[in-house]
C-alpha cells in the first residue's frame, strides 16, 4: 500500500510518500480501506517530536480516518465487507478496570492512532471492530474523517466532563481549529450562548456562520477579558474552552465566580504561569480531559449522521501531498479541518 512515512523528526519535508506493507487483520480486527484522513495538531507535535516520545519507525501519522471495510478476521461477526465506516482513534485495551467501567479514554494501556501507534495516513489500516462506526450513505468520507477526533473530544469535554447546561454562556478561545469549531456547534446544540475570541476577521466570520452569538477580534497586547465582561454585564461566563494554554490568565478573568475552565490541549505551549488567586478566590474549577469514550463517540457520530452537527473543512490535499497539508495547518490560516484524500 501507499503511505506517508516518518523516519525521523523534523519539518514537513521529512514526510515521505512511499510503499509500506498492507496490514493483515488480526483477531477481532477489520482491515479498512481508507478514503479520507484528517490532520490534527497532534500530527505536527509528533512530527517535530518531544522528549520521551518513542516511535516504531517508520511511523505513520494520522488519527482521523474514514473508508470501507476491505477484509475481516475470521472471528469477526456483525460486520460486512464493503460497509462504510469512520474510525475512533481513541484506543483502549478493552480489559483494564477503566475500559470495563466504560472509561476507555483513561485506559491503563491507552493509545492514540498516529501518536503512539501507526495511523491513518495510508491506504489501509487494521483496527478492532469496536473502533468502527457505521456511516449512512449520505455522509461523505471527508465529513466523517473531519468529525471523528475533534467532535468526540469536544463532546467529552463540554458535555460528559463539563456538564454544559441550557442557557449557560460559553467562551471559546479560538475560532477556526477543529476542536473549537466543534465546540461552537455542540454548545449551540445544547442551547448555550457562545462567545468566540479569534485572531482574524475571516476566522470570526466562520465562527459566526457556525452559530457564535458574539465574536471578539484578538489584538496583540489587548485584554479581551474586559470585553467578555462587558458582553456578560460584568458577570463573567459560565464556561471557558481554552486549549491554547498561555491564555489561561485571561480565561480566569473571564469566568464568573464558580465557573469552569475546560481544556483538552495546549497549542501554544505546555508551560506557562498562572495566578492561583483567581482559582481559589473565584472558586474556579479546571477540568481536563483527553479524547472521549466509545459511548461519547457513538453519541456524537449519531448527531453527525443525522446532520445536526457538521465539521468545518478548510482544504483537501491528496495523500501524496501531506507535507503541504502540514504546512497549511502550521500556518494557522486554516478555516476548519485539513483533509487528506486517499485513493480517489
Amino acid at each position: 500500500m501507499k503511505a506517508v512515512l516518518l523516519n525521523h523528526h523534523g519539518g514537513p519535508d521529512v514526510l515521505q510518500y512511499s510503499d509500506y506493507p498492507t496490514p493483515i487483520p488480526e483477531k477481532g480486527h477489520a482491515l479498512v480501506k481508507l478514503h479520507a484522513a484528517a490532520l490534527n495538531h497532534m500530527d505536527l507535535f509528533v512530527r517535530t517530536g518531544w522528549p520521551g516520545l518513542k516511535l516504531d519507525y517508520p511511523h505513520i501519522l494520522g488519527a482521523d480516518g474514514a473508508g470501507e471495510i476491505y477484509a475481516l478476521a475470521n472471528d469477526v461477526t456483525g460486520w460486512k465487507v464493503g460497509e462504510r465506516v469512520v474510525l475512533n482513534a481513541n484506543l483502549g485495551c478493552g480489559e483494564c478496570e477503566y475500559c470495563l467501567n466504560q472509561q476507555d479514554n483513561m485506559c491503563r494501556n491507552w493509545h492514540l492512532l498516529g501518536e503512539t501507534i501507526r495511523g491513518t495516513n495510508a491506504e489501509y489500516i487494521s483496527l478492532p471492530t469496536r473502533q468502527l462506526y457505521k456511516l449512512p450513505d449520505d455522509i461523505s468520507f471527508q465529513t466523517a474523517a473531519a468529525a471523528g477526533l475533534v467532535f468526540q473530544t469536544a463532546w467529552h469535554s463540554l458535555v460528559t466532563r463539563g456538564h454544559l447546561k441550557l442557557e449557560e454562556t460559553v467562551l471559546i478561545i479560538g475560532a477556526s481549529g477543529g476542536v473549537c469549531t466543534a465546540s461552537i456547534q455542540i454548545s449551540k446544540y445544547i442551547g448555550s450562548k457562545v462567545i468566540v475570541v479569534g485572531s482574524s476577521l475571516e476566522k470570526l466570520a466562520l465562527a459566526t456562520s457556525l452559530g457564535a452569538n458574539e465574536v471578539i477580534l484578538r489584538k496583540p497586547g489587548e485584554d479581551w477579558s474586559k470585553l467578555v465582561f462587558n458582553y456578560t454585564n460584568k458577570r463573567g461566563v459560565d464556561v471557558v474552552v481554552d486549549n491554547v494554554g498561555t491564555t489561561f490568565p485571561l480565561s480566569f478573568r473571564s469566568l464568573r465566580k464558580g465557573g469552569r475552565l475546560l481544556t483538552v490541549g495546549n497549542t501554544d505551549g505546555a508551560k506557562f504561569e498562572i495566578d492561583n488567586r483567581f482559582i481559589f478566590g473565584k472558586h474556579l474549577t479546571i477540568i481536563g480531559s483527553t479524547m472521549g469514550t466509545l459511548a461519547d463517540f457513538s453519541q456524537v457520530m449519531n448527531l453527525i449522521s443525522s446532520h445536526e452537527l457538521k465539521p468545518a473543512i478548510s482544504k483537501v490535499y491528496p495523500l501524496a501531498d501531506a507535507s503541504n497539508a502540514h504546512i497549511h495547518l502550521e500556518s494557522g490560516q486554516n478555516l476548519g479541518k485539513v483533509i487528506l484524500s486517499i485513493g480517489e
